[in-house]
């Protein structure tokens, strides 16, 4: 299905969502966030892809915010980044504010450009994060500097979210797309159902007790020994050779 606002590949096992509005800074309105909306369901119910990667067209902007939350209405964009079962990875080319930066925390991990900023301005518009923004950046930074955040409305440079955990790894911007590629390629080699049941234990287990969580943990591992990929993987690993996992 042709997309005009979003962007859409596949290769080797991987997907990938380009936010396609580099003329506005790739701000979300109605048509993108639905058209993100059905990618992301097309993803979850194709088993040939094993890991995501979501950035934003240009050299300019990641996401620089929403059309939508200004005029009154919202869409939860995040929220459909987030209900993808595989792996994602955000390679956040340029600016990631408003619900831009709500996009990036919906995804597992973070790289980005050295010279894209972070940020939540709702406060100075008389607003809040609504697309999961109070309740993503705590989990991830921690609740002090997350209300700081968002609070004062402060813009932070990529090497201030390094610092904070926000994201993973700074690198240029001209190597972007070649590191999420690579960590990509690199995830995708592993077994498929494994891969997303390491991303149910982690993101279910935050809401756990720690006892709950590690009976989850038990019955996820338990599963997999009845997949096909298990014994593959034990195979491979006798006869000294890469696994060739298909995600049975």
């Amino acid at each position: 299905m042709p997309y005009s606002t979003v962007g859409y590949t596949k290769k080797d096992h991987i997907a990938h969502i380009t936010l396609n509005r580099p003329e506005a800074g790739n701000i979300i309105k109605q048509q993108l966030a639905q058209e993100l909306e059905a990618v992301c369901c097309g993803i979850s119910q194709d088993e040939d892809i094993y890991a995501v990667i979501l950035t934003g067209a240009g050299d300019k902007a990641f996401c620089g915010g929403s059309e939508l939350q200004k005029s009154g209405t919202g869409y939860r964009a995040a929220t459909a980044i987030a209900s993808i079962d595989r792996p994602v990875i955000a390679a956040i080319n340029g600016d990631a504010l408003g619900q831009g930066l709500e996009l990036a925390l919906s995804c597992d991990i973070r790289l980005a450009s050295d010279r894209a900023r972070f940020g939540f301005p709702q406060v100075a518009q008389g607003l809040i994060p609504c697309d999961g923004g109070t309740q993503r950046l705590p989990r991830i930074v921690g609740r002090s500097k997350a209300l700081e955040l968002i609070l004062t409305a402060e813009t932070i440079t990529a090497q201030e979210a390094l610092e904070i955990g926000l994201v993973s790894k700074v690198v240029s911007r001209a190597s972007l797309a070649a590191e999420a590629e690579a960590l990509a390629k690199t995830i995708a080699a592993k077994a498929p159902i494994a891969l997303r049941f390491i991303k149910e234990a982690v993101n279910k287990g935050l809401d756990l007790t720690l006892e709950q969580g590690l009976c989850l943990e038990a019955d996820l591992y338990f599963l997999l020994h009845t997949t096909a990929d298990r014994t593959e993987g034990i195979t491979a690993f006798l006869k000294k050779r890469p696994p060739q996992f298909k995600g049975q």
